[in-house]
């Protein structure tokens, strides 16, 4: 499946946010990629921000754009506030909470991980790291997989999933589950969701 392999210091640097998790190289250059990166740039445009928005918070999750179009539409559907429905459905991936629980240290190594079957949902092997939890499925690594090397080593320096109330977590089952899908306050991701409605109702 298509994800973005592209440098990740140069497109954080581009959305001006370090998208990816930390970044030494980020955090030396907070200003756009380029010859001209340092210079006085004028005001985004309105369309300019929404656009922002919306890239920022497909490579924050690491979606193409068929992909978070229709994740749009499917929350655009569902009733309640649009834009926190597309976030709460964002957070719902089991990629994403794969990276959430601390199974894995990054987004896009929780994306290989699913890939890679190391990761069961309600008991059964699921390889698909867009797959939409819903509230009460059990998240775990697969028994053969706790001795991967990633995996180990990411629970054990994992101090963040009490963060996340919609989660919980159990170390000595290396399993998870999703209680219910967050409220926007609960979420840490600086994006405006917004824009991005205001973006797709043009």
């Amino acid at each position: 499946m298509a994800r973005y392999t592209g440098p990740t210091t140069k497109k954080a640097r581009a959305l001006g946010e370090a998208i990816f998790g930390y970044d030494k190289n980020f955090d030396k250059k907070k200003y756009p990629p380029g010859q001209h990166g340092q210079a006085r740039r004028r005001q985004k445009s309105d369309y300019g921000l929404q656009l922002l928005e919306k890239q920022k918070a497909k490579f924050t999750y690491g979606l193409l754009e068929r992909q978070f179009r229709n994740l749009f539409k499917k929350a655009s559907r569902k009733q309640g506030v649009t834009g926190e429905v597309l976030l709460q459905f964002l957070e719902g991936r089991l990629d994403n909470t794969v990276f959430r629980l601390g199974i894995a240290p990054t987004r896009n190594a929780a994306r290989q991980l699913v890939t890679h079957k190391h990761i069961t949902v309600n008991g059964i092997l699921t390889n698909i790291p867009s797959y939409a939890l819903r509230p009460g499925d059990v998240i775990a690594v697969r028994s053969k997989s706790r001795g991967n090397e990633v995996i180990y080593t990411s629970i054990e320096n994992n101090s963040d999933v009490k963060k996340f109330p919609w989660l919980e977590w159990n170390p000595d089952a290396y399993q998870g589950v999703f209680l219910a899908f967050p409220q926007r306050t609960e979420i840490p991701e600086n994006i405006n969701e917004q824009l991005i409605v205001e973006l797709y109702s043009k």
